[in-house]
């Protein structure tokens, strides 16, 4: 999940003057509102099917001749909903086999990419636990041959004032914001450079990652946490030719966005529902991120397109920060 919740100080904001808006007003009005329409129409023609990552009907041609992940095995953490199930169904369309891991159960999970079956290793695993890593690695060589992608997701959010901040809480956050992360990456990495084909490696950060938030203090440390440890990364795994980057979205609307909504009417003394739909408005593009907005960069950081790109960290969040 992304988290981008208040006025940002580098987001587009339209400022004018009152001539200038009276200048607006008498300025072909009919014109550019039906071009609006047009641009909106557009652009929310596919959401349904962004949000799981499939493709729209008039770009399933496209997707089947273009298959840039083919035969490519790819773990994908935090596999269950939101983010890393669309990621995963972008991966199995372009043709890779895919480890889904979670800490529900191996079952469920299965089912949800029953439809696939034959290409997908589901495994119930907890990155904060040593031997859970261990046997995400050895499984995934052990079921497909090898490992050449992770897509690093798995993550927890908690928000409360700074002073009302736990030892317990910030020992929860870090465990599998951080210390999950990167010692599931330092495993595939060493994995990769047996293989010795290379690899590539997206951690997933946030916007909250790049500044403080007042409610918000553990999660953005631990998605800056997230950033620093991929340039690190980036940097100590470049001869082995693995390219470790991140992808930092803005307010993405997955079911954490319910508990965030919930937590916001809480401390900020609000409705349910009124904070989502505030961020949402916020956003330069008009609307909050759905998780199928994120799979297009994850598909391009996991293919050859992006084998000179190491070290970086992609903003997608709608505009919401210029960097």
């Amino acid at each position: 999940m992304g988290f981008s919740p208040t006025n940002r100080p580098f987001a587009r904001r339209n400022i004018e003057t009152r001539a200038d808006a009276l200048t607006r007003s008498r300025a072909t009005p009919i014109i550019r509102s039906n071009t609006e329409q047009l641009f909106r129409r557009r652009a929310f023609a596919h959401i349904a099917s962004r949000e799981t990552g499939s493709t729209p009907p008039d770009k399933a041609k496209k997707s089947e001749t273009s298959v840039r992940l083919r035969d490519k095995v790819a773990i994908i953490t935090g596999a269950a909903s939101g983010i890393g199930e669309a990621v995963a169904r972008r991966y199995l369309e372009e043709g890779a086999r895919v480890v889904v891991v979670d800490v529900k159960d191996e079952r469920e999970l299965a089912q949800r990419f029953n439809d696939v079956s034959a290409r997908v290793l589901a495994l119930k695993a907890d990155v904060t636990q040593r031997d859970d890593i261990a046997r995400i690695v050895a499984r995934s060589v052990e079921h497909f041959g090898g490992i050449d992608i992770l897509f690093n997701n798995a993550a927890l959010f908690d928000m409360r004032p700074i002073l009302d901040e736990s030892w317990d809480v910030y020992d929860r956050l870090f465990a599998v914001n951080v210390k999950g992360m990167f010692f599931l990456m330092q495993a595939v990495a060493q994995r990769m450079v047996e293989q010795g084909r290379g690899g590539k490696i997206i951690n997933m950060s946030s916007q909250a990652g790049r500044r403080g938030e007042a409610l918000v203090s553990h999660y953005c440390a631990t998605k800056a946490a997230v950033i620093s440890y991929t340039q690190s990364a980036a940097l100590a795994l470049a001869k082995a030719r693995i390219n470790v980057n991140g992808i930092a979205p803005g307010v993405v609307d997955t079911p954490m966005w319910e508990q965030v909504d919930a937590l916001f009417a809480r401390y900020e003394n609000r409705p349910l529902g009124e904070k989502k739909r505030l961020v949402g408005e916020e956003v330069p593009l008009g609307r909050m991120g759905v998780p199928g907005d994120l799979t297009g960069a994850a598909l391009f950081l996991a293919s050859a397109d992006s084998d000179y790109i190491t070290a970086q960290t992609i903003n997608v969040d709608g505009g919401n920060w210029m960097s």
